[in-house]
């Protein structure tokens, strides 16, 4: 006895049967929704993992104290230099918020001993070389200075000092202000990227430094 043909099922959103493209379409569509989840959920997975591991590093990683890199021993070099050209050399007694970054002798002719000197404080902008060129006048502070001449003096401590300014900083290395003065044999130069003022300041600050080395002491 053979059994009776079954009847497609009556798919409720149609009211009838689907037919066979119909029920491939469906198919084919929960099969992408499925990939499209097993995708989403791979991401998600993928992204826990990463956090994962780097919050590892970060726990693994020795961390300790951000220490400053110490700064140049500035009477240490003032010795050496001093002994290199067998006659005193500049050494200034700076603002205590100061650090010197270089401290170097500069063989050439003339000789220059530079310091490269800058404030320490984090809101504080600028710096300052503090040079002497032995055996040299106020020509030699063209070299340094791009060419530029002096624009007027100023007193300070008692000295009369060359005011130099440079109005493009572009084109001058940074260098924006200058003051240099005569003391013997020797051209003293404060020049860098301080400001007018600052540098007075700066120059009215190791004035006694530098009647010490026009005394010879």
């Amino acid at each position: 006895m053979s059994r009776a043909p079954k009847h497609a099922p009556i798919v409720a959103e149609l009211g009838r049967p689907e037919t066979a493209q119909e029920a491939a379409d469906r198919k084919a569509a929960s099969s992408a929704a499925y990939r499209s989840s097993q995708t989403f959920r791979s991401l998600i997975a993928a992204l826990i993992a990463t956090v994962g591991v780097v919050l590892i590093i970060v726990l693994l990683v020795p961390r300790g104290d951000i220490t400053s890199v110490p700064g140049v021993d500035l009477n240490s070099a003032a010795k050496n230099a001093q002994s290199t050209m067998n006659r005193p050399v500049l050494v200034p007694v700076l603002p205590s918020n100061w650090r010197v970054n270089k401290a170097v002798l500069v063989d050439g002719k003339p000789a220059v001993w530079d310091i490269t000197a800058a404030p320490e404080a984090a809101d504080a902008r600028g710096y300052a070389h503090i040079a002497q060129a032995f055996d040299a006048s106020a020509d030699w502070a063209r070299t340094p200075l791009h060419g530029t001449a002096p624009t007027g003096t100023i007193s300070i401590g008692g000295r009369t000092w060359d005011q130099y300014r440079l109005p493009n900083a572009d084109q001058s290395g940074n260098i924006t202000d200058a003051l240099g003065a005569q003391v013997g044999k020797d051209y003293i130069l404060v020049y860098g990227a301080l400001g007018k003022a600052a540098t007075a300041e700066l120059v009215a600050k190791i004035s006694p430094q530098i009647d010490d080395l026009e005394g010879g002491r």
